[in-house]
């Protein structure tokens, strides 16, 4: 009578297993960070790019010279989280000079404003 149970218990294992690891590959698990790869055509990307830029202007420049322009983001990364949290490198504009920098950006779907900039900061790499 054992061995039966024992037979259940060990398909059911390799069933929630092959599920898991099916999972896991195609969706982000919570904690892990991920790439995005069509980071210069996802527009949600872009416009989070473009929403760093205009709260970085809001909050630390105020209309004063030196206000960036938004380019474009070049690089991007997620993490799940309690919603989803990105790393970006934001391209804009300084003066007439191309900068890069460093932006974490957190969206909560269900909160008002959605969007809150967590960082931004001149980039210290290239890419």
């Amino acid at each position: 009578m054992a061995a039966p149970h024992s037979s259940s218990f060990l398909t059911i294992s390799i069933l929630l297993f092959v599920i898991f690891l099916s999972y896991s590959s195609v969706n982000a698990l919570p904690g892990g960070i991920t790439e995005i790869k069509d980071v210069k055509t996802n527009k949600e990307v872009q416009d989070l790019g473009k929403f760093s830029v205009d709260e970085y202007n809001l909050k630390f420049k105020k209309g004063e010279e030196g206000s960036l322009t938004f380019q474009e983001v070049v690089k991007g990364q997620k993490q799940v989280v309690a919603g989803m949290q990105y790393f970006l490198k934001v391209s804009a504009m300084e003066n007439g000079t191309p900068k890069l920098f460093d932006a974490v950006v957190v969206v909560k779907a269900w909160e008002t404003p959605a969007d809150r900039l967590i960082s931004f900061d001149p980039s210290s790499t290239e890419n």
